[in-house]
Parts: C-alpha cells; structure tokens; sequence
C-alpha cells in the first residue's frame, strides 16, 4: 500500500495529446505525406508494416488488449493488488487499484497516450506527465492475447515513474525534439510517430526540391536523397543495426545518425564473438555470426523488403534456395522435397528471450524471437 500512497500523492499535471500530422523542420525533414504523390505502390504497402505501426496514436484498433468486462482485469502475485484497463469518450486508461478493505479501494489512472509496438509480438504503452514521457505497467502479449506485466516492472508493485529515454525514442518514432529539463522531457507537438521513410532514407526535403526542379533534373546533377541499396554493405547493415544491434552505448545525441554515415561513430555497440547475444533485439549481430552470411554478400534486404508487411516465415524459403540445394539438408531423406517449403524454422528458429522477461501473476513469461543466426539447431524440426 506504501508504494501506491507515494504515487498517489504526485501532483499529476494534465494531460497532453500528441497531434498526428507530419511535421516539417530546419533539419530537412519533410515528412511522409511528401512521398506519397510520387511513391505508389511502395509507401501505401509501407504503411502496413510493424516498423510503420511500431508507434501509434490509441484507438480501438490500435491497441490490442480488451477492455470488455473480465478481460480488462490484470491480476498481480500480490492478493490486495490489481489493475484494470478502461475505456470511454476521454480516452483509454490503465488503473492499479489497491484493496485496503473489502470496503475501501485506493487507485492511480494513467491515460494511454502512445501505443509502442506493432503487436507482432506485444504492446507496450506511454503516457505524457507534463512534458515527461513515460511508461505505463501494463503491457499486451500477442502470444497469450492478454493483458501482461510490462517487462522489467515489479510484479505487485505498481510503478508510474519509469522514464521513456531517447534512445528508445529513436527506434520506436521518426522525430523528436528533447527538452533539457529531465532525461525523458520531449516536445509533444515534435514527436512523429511510426518509422518513416526518412528514418532510412535520410531527410528528403533536397530530394523533394530537386525533382521539382526541371534544371537540376536535366542537370545531371546526383540526386540527394539516400537509397540504401547503393551504399556500401557495411553502411547498409549500420541503417538495420541503429535499432537491431541492440541498445549499444549512444555517442551522440539521438536521431544524430544519418543513413550513409558510420553508425560506430554514433553507438557503441559492443560486440564479441564468444560472448551469449540474445534473440531479441540483436539481429544484426547474430546474422553477422552466420556461415551465410560471412560467406556471401549478403544484407538485410536479402531477404526483408521493408516496403511491405512479411509475416509467412515460409516465404523466406527462396532465398535459401537461390543458394542450397534442399537435397543436401541432412532431413532431405526423411522429409524429402517437402523440406524446401520452410527453411526459416529450422536454421533460424524461434527462442525465448532471456532480457525481455514480464514477472505476470508470479510467473516468469518470455517471448520467442526469431533467431538471425542462420545454422543448425538439432532441437528445431519442421
């Protein structure tokens, strides 16, 4: 009850919405509504994919989790303790509520202002304190279609204080402005959500100007906009690596990389080839440990094209297959030509994460990742 008390008694500040509307700034950026009138069918299949929906404004599609009467209850290890999730003209919430008696309960509402992750895997939500940034207790797990204790937050213990900082910014939303008064104080009104085709393809207002222009294009001038497949791989790899390489120790201020530009000199992502990598959030490391790709030419977009939504593991069979044979898999025997329908499974299996762990109702519950290390795993069958 003392941990509720102390948060019950925050002088709360209003709350702030973020509006959704592209925005324009001095840094170049333009937004994706200037893609559109050039970009079809890329930018409307785009909008489609997790890494577009990564972040969201709420709304009854949106988020994921139920708000109907008994699926909105998230119970906790603690029998005093539980929090309901509620939904009305203002908006949707999250409440802990405490039973000090069976006549008396005490509670903290937060709004959900921010949705956080597409839902392939789950959800988590943010709420603005001022011009604080926030995250809320209460996550949602695809995999159980339930309401789940955020990872990292105490089971029983309802927490309202943990901040959201610019590095998780920075994969999660397209820009933002940081304020200097705390570690996770933004602008509200600067926050674009979702991951933009700038994110990859860098600021595109000398883009936007030069194929405007009839003189520059006629020019032979070099076109300013990046397109990642013309970079170096190494340079590509860094564009994936930003937010699948791991948190990494930042060097510079966020969103201060560019695609095309060294990420090394921006994140220091430590790396050792012995030392454990986990499936989540590590993909670019671990496929950098793959016999394939150490042995090929290989990138990302091999196999991902970011421009639509992949969601059939099978689908990435083909790509296997421009260079194995399925007769030479050591299941070819057993299976035989089946064995060429899904390679994914078996050399990149699904694992549970060891980082990413929710303490829910006394249990520990981790979510499967894909793992990047293309290999042999004896304990995978398809």
């Amino acid at each position: 009850m003392l941990l509720l008390l102390l948060v019950l008694s925050r002088s709360l500040q209003s709350q702030q919405r973020l509006e959704t509307a592209y925005v324009s700034n001095s840094s170049g950026y333009v937004g994706d509504q200037a893609c559109l009138p050039c970009h079809q069918p890329e930018t409307s299949t785009y909008f489609e994919t997790a890494h577009h929906l990564t972040s969201r404004m709420p709304d009854q599609n949106s988020i994921l989790g139920k708000f109907s009467d008994g699926a909105n209850i998230l119970r906790t290890s603690s029998p005093t303790i539980y929090y309901q999730m509620t939904a009305n003209n203002d908006g949707y919430f999250e409440s802990a509520v405490e039973e000090v008696t069976p006549f008396q309960k005490v509670s903290h509402t937060e709004r959900i202002d921010i949705v956080f992750g597409s839902g392939r895997r789950g959800q988590t939500y943010l709420f603005w304190r001022g011009d604080q940034l926030l995250e809320l207790p209460v996550s949602y797990w695809t995999e159980l279609d339930d309401w789940i204790n955020s990872p990292g937050f105490p089971d029983g213990s309802p927490r309202f204080d943990k901040p959201v900082l610019p590095r998780c910014l920075e994969c999660h939303s397209g820009r933002f402005e940081a304020l200097p008064q705390s570690e996770n104080s933004y602008d509200p009104g600067s926050l674009v959500l979702g991951i933009t085709c700038e994110k990859c393809h860098g600021p595109g207002r000398e883009h936007v100007l030069f194929r405007g222009s009839k003189t520059a294009a006629s020019s032979g001038m070099r076109d300013p906009i990046v397109n990642p497949a013309l970079l170096p791989r190494d340079r590509q790899i860094d564009i994936c690596a930003l937010c699948h390489a791991g948190a990494g120790k930042p060097l510079a201020a966020a969103l201060s990389f560019t695609p095309g530009a060294a990420l090394e000199d921006y994140v220091h992502i430590p790396y050792r080839p012995d030392a454990a990598i986990d499936v989540h959030g590590n993909q670019t490391q671990l496929l950098a440990r793959s016999r394939c790709f150490q042995g090929s030419t290989m990138t990302c977009t091999t196999c991902h094209d970011v421009h639509r939504r992949q969601r059939d593991a099978a689908a990435f069979s083909p790509h296997c297959l421009s260079c194995h044979k399925a007769k030479d898999c050591t299941k070819f025997r057993k299976l035989g030509r089946a064995i060429a329908s899904n390679c994914v499974d078996c050399h990149m299996p699904l694992q549970e994460s060891e980082v990413l762990i929710s303490q829910t109702r006394g249990r520990k519950l981790k979510p499967r990742v894909r793992n990047h290390q293309i290999g042999v795993y004896p304990e995978a069958t398809q």
